[in-house]
């Protein structure tokens, strides 16, 4: 299973972010750079936040260890790439989703060494979630700005042909990701039923949290609707390939792996209901 998810991640990553590509160009991080406290809050608050989410959480839902520690792990992780899909669907902020993506996993080579460090200390327990600097860099270069660049370069050059096929790209990547996942439900059919009854319930709070209170922020701050919706994206979704990446290739827990996965069977109707909830009253 491991070599499938190792090769599959990525090629879904590039077509997904390939799509968000073809619909950004120079202009929308211009705006970007002229909104430096939506940056902070959604790179600094998350930090903050998302432990003490998780915490609650795990006092309230009693999990096992195997899930008690999936869930720690995907707060530690840094923003997912998928939200940059989110924003792009909901014809929310998509640059400001690139930006915080971007920033967000560059940070991580030391936030997240340093949120193990505080969850190790107060569970009194080690759990060795760090992640080598050289996987966050690989991934923001090759699994971000690579994607990115090349469908904002072919925009440019055809602009007409980004229009036609971006929907098509869009597909592709979540049809492929649509089938990894059911390939890692299948691989580890015993440890998904086992976690479900406390995995999807925890699941779905910290994403409805999580998602509630980048909202918040984002409407104290002032901001528009289109990046209020982008914020509570990037509070919601956690980087399932770097919590996978971690461990399965350095802790070699695939019980990790399977709590990443149903994270993310959770996150995404919920984000795609969100979509069409924001788009819905976007048309009003």
């Amino acid at each position: 299973m491991k070599q499938v998810v190792d090769l599959a991640i990525p090629i879904i990553t590039f077509l997904l972010l390939t799509a968000v590509g073809l619909g950004l160009t120079a202009d929308d991080f211009a705006r970007v750079r002229r909104t430096p406290r939506l940056l902070a809050i959604g790179l600094l608050a998350p930090l903050l936040v998302l432990p003490l989410v998780a915490f609650v959480l795990i006092l309230w839902f009693r999990p096992d260890p195997a899930t008690e520690a999936g869930l720690l792990l995907i707060a530690a992780c840094p923003i997912g790439g998928i939200s940059n899909t989110y924003s792009f669907l909901a014809r929310a902020s998509t640059a400001l989703s690139v930006t915080l993506t971007g920033l967000s996993s560059l940070l991580a080579v030391a936030t997240i060494p340093l949120l193990t460090r505080i969850f190790e200390h107060l569970l009194r327990r080690p759990l060795s979630f760090d992640a080598p600097a050289s996987l966050l860099v690989l991934q923001l270069l090759l699994m971000l700005a690579l994607p990115v660049g090349v469908g904002m370069a072919a925009r440019r050059r055809w602009p007409d042909v980004a229009d036609t096929h971006g929907p098509l790209f869009a597909r592709l990547g979540f049809g492929a990701l649509a089938l990894l996942v059911v390939f890692v439900i299948v691989a580890q059919l015993d440890l998904f039923l086992a976690g479900l009854r406390s995995a999807v319930p925890m699941s779905a709070a910290f994403v409805t949290i999580a998602f509630t209170v980048g909202w918040l922020f984002a409407r104290a701050a002032r901001a528009p609707r289109a990046d209020r919706f982008t914020l509570a994206a990037e509070f919601a979704t956690r980087n399932v390939a770097v919590a996978t990446a971690i461990a399965v290739t350095i802790l070699g827990r695939v019980e990790f792996a399977v709590f990443a996965t149903t994270y993310f069977l959770t996150e995404l109707p919920l984000m795609l209901a969100a979509v069409a909830v924001h788009r819905a009253r976007a048309a009003l």
